[in-house]
């Protein structure tokens, strides 16, 4: 899950519906979007969520990161948002002059979890998964990697999972789903294909 207006104004926005989905289902969230200190770490995880994703903090304050996976080890995650290869900040208005490989090493060392790529371009357009660029970041880094930004039917599932030997371990997608022009289920059995 992503808050994204906790994402623009740097704090949560919507916690009352992020609790009330984690009562409702009994999957592993991930959660994202405004969480840019410790405090906001330790509150998310004690409310029940599985694993935070830290994104503009990761660029600005690195020793968040490096404190949060201190004291909470796999549960940290970073969100690495992309444009034309710079990371972009504060819910993508604002660049960084870091290149995406750069700050996924450098997050690398402090121990997260799995890093998060997306290609804002291409985020939410359904034109296809920016698939030079996550190999050119999962090659750069052991951690594993996750890509986002694009998806729109089953071939980019399956694209995405010919990178698997250079790192990459899953995809995100939503507006593919929203619109019915991805289904779940087959999107989960495309991926588990040998």
């Amino acid at each position: 899950m992503v808050d994204l207006d906790g994402a623009v104004t740097g704090s949560p926005v919507n916690t009352e519906a992020i609790k009330t989905i984690r009562k409702a289902v009994a999957i592993p969230l991930q959660l994202g979007g405004g969480i840019r200190g410790l405090e906001a770490v330790e509150g998310w995880l004690s409310a029940g969520i599985d694993r935070v994703v830290l994104g503009t903090v990761a660029a600005q304050d690195p020793s968040v990161v490096k404190e949060a996976c201190r004291q909470y080890p796999g549960r940290i995650a970073v969100g690495i948002d992309s444009r034309q290869g710079e990371v972009m900040v504060h819910g993508w208005r604002a660049g960084t002059s870091r290149t995406a490989a750069d700050l996924a090493k450098e997050m690398e060392g402090y121990g997260v979890t799995v890093i998060i790529l997306t290609d804002i371009i291409r985020d939410g357009v359904g034109g296809g998964i920016n698939l030079a660029q996550a190999k050119e970041v999962a090659q750069a880094i052991k951690t594993p990697l996750i890509v986002s930004g694009g998806v729109a039917s089953l071939a980019d599932i399956r694209a995405v999972k010919d990178l698997a030997p250079y790192g990459v371990v899953g995809v995100i997608t939503g507006r593919a789903l929203y619109e019915g022009t991805l289904d779940l289920a087959e999107a989960i059995q495309a991926a588990r294909e040998g």
